[in-house]
């Protein structure tokens, strides 16, 4: 009996073999890597299961990884990009340009006018919390604390007292004794648990309405366009291939991209 393996078969075995040993190689380097004790800044980092003062378990290793990666996300979420990236991708959707601006190009535009929009806030943040850190006279909880103030100041001016109101209700919390419900610097009070989410319900309900304001140009075209190529006999032909040359021909006229910018930086009063 010929015990040998056809050549096909000897490939799919070697693949196999090169397959364990690299998972054998990454397994042990995996294994040593969190064997390591790292130690930074006077803080012990022992990726260990015991939870002994002053080291950090697995498991406290693992939630700071995991808040790292999320704090991008959380941090724009607490700024003007919700409203901005919203609103350009219903622009888009209106004109039907289906992927023209591509996505990179429309988040790289609402991330720098979120940074043209907060540029007071981060001023304020960095003269408030991160001057005061840097030269010693605040703890790394009393400047965090205190670049807090700031962004709640912002939130709340966007924020809807009905928004504010429901996530109250909901978290049966009670507001602040205040003079003035509608005082960003009194309601600052309240913690970000209450402000963000409510930020956030206001910011989309803002977008969703400007975004329907945007639809009702091009709708106009989109219904003048089908109803001429219905009156011709046209029932073939797509009415959004031949409107969209004329959207883009409206939004140009009117200088939208100038004027969509204008109206997105005046609706957070900056």
């Amino acid at each position: 009996m010929n015990k040998s393996l056809p050549g096909g078969q000897k490939q799919q075995v070697k693949k196999l073999l090169r397959v364990f040993l690299l998972s054998g190689l990454l397994c042990l380097v995996l294994v040593s890597f969190l064997g390591i004790t790292a130690q930074a800044a006077g803080v012990t980092i022992d990726v260990d299961a015991s939870d002994t003062e002053g080291n950090l378990g697995a498991l406290e290793v693992i939630v700071i990884f995991a808040f790292l990666a999320l704090l991008p996300s959380v941090v724009l979420m607490m700024t003007s990009f919700t409203r901005i990236v919203i609103v350009l991708s219903f622009l888009r959707n209106a004109m039907g340009t289906a992927q023209s601006p591509p996505n990179m190009i429309l988040i790289g535009l609402a991330v720098f006018l979120t940074l043209f929009i907060m540029q007071p806030t981060i001023d304020e943040m960095n003269e408030v919390a991160y001057q005061p850190y840097k030269e010693g006279e605040l703890t790394s909880t009393e400047a965090l604390q205190a670049a807090a103030e700031p962004i709640k100041k912002f939130m709340l001016t966007q924020t809807t007292q009905e928004s504010l109101d429901m996530f109250l209700d909901l978290g049966d919390i009670e507001p602040p004794e205040i003079e003035d419900p509608s005082d960003p610097v009194e309601l600052a009070e309240l913690p970000l648990t209450v402000i963000t989410p409510a930020f956030l319900t206001s910011e989309l309900s803002r977008a969703f309405m400007m975004g329907f304001l945007i639809f009702l140009p091009f709708l106009i075209i989109d219904l003048v366009v089908g109803s001429i190529l219905m009156s011709m006999g046209m029932v073939m032909l797509p009415p959004a291939m031949i409107s969209l040359p004329f959207k883009l021909l409206l939004f140009v006229m009117v200088d939208g991209w100038s004027l969509m910018m204008g109206t997105l930086v005046n609706s957070f009063g900056t």
